[in-house]
């Protein structure tokens, strides 16, 4: 099997070029399928403490404050925020993760586009888009990782103020 570099490859090795590209994309799948997923449960999450402060503010609006209403409010207002916050965290994850998979789309499309037309300055292209593909994997599990950090730290917050 001759090089990259050098201009003149078979159809086998063309294919077994593309698939490196092809095998990051599905992993990216796997991880934007995960992100999804945590996006769903946080954005759930939030609207179900939005409702759980709508319907104390209605409790509010009837009666008397108490000063567990008062700490209640008080926890869903942080917790609110926490959330939003670990929202952006995810969306950028997932940003980070979808632009890896453009990037792999178009290592692919480069390589195959190199095997027809032996442009050998293509070949800086390829490996630049694969490389950059990969950074923005490594930005998405950073993301990522933080995010769950945050989600530990909310969880800490929520059974401090029950304690």
């Amino acid at each position: 099997m001759e090089n990259l570099f050098s201009g003149h490859l078979d159809a086998v090795s063309i294919i077994q070029l593309m698939l490196a590209p092809a095998i990051m994309i599905s992993a990216c799948g796997l991880l934007l399928l995960g992100m999804n997923n945590r996006y769903s449960l946080v954005v759930n999450r939030i609207r179900l403490l939005n409702e759980e402060k709508r319907r104390l503010l209605l409790k509010v609006g009837e009666r008397p404050a108490t000063t567990d209403d008062n700490i209640r409010l008080e926890s869903i207002a942080k917790q609110i925020s926490f959330l939003v916050y670990r929202v952006k965290l995810v969306r950028n994850s997932v940003l980070s993760y979808a632009t890896a998979v453009g990037l792999f789309v178009l290592t692919s499309l480069l390589l195959g586009i190199s095997s027809v037309l032996p442009i050998f300055k293509l070949n800086y292209f390829i490996i630049i888009t694969f490389l950059l593909g990969m950074l923005s994997v490594l930005l998405g599990v950073i993301f990522a990782g933080y995010e769950t950090k945050k989600g530990y730290d909310i969880i800490k917050f929520e059974v401090s103020t029950h304690e």
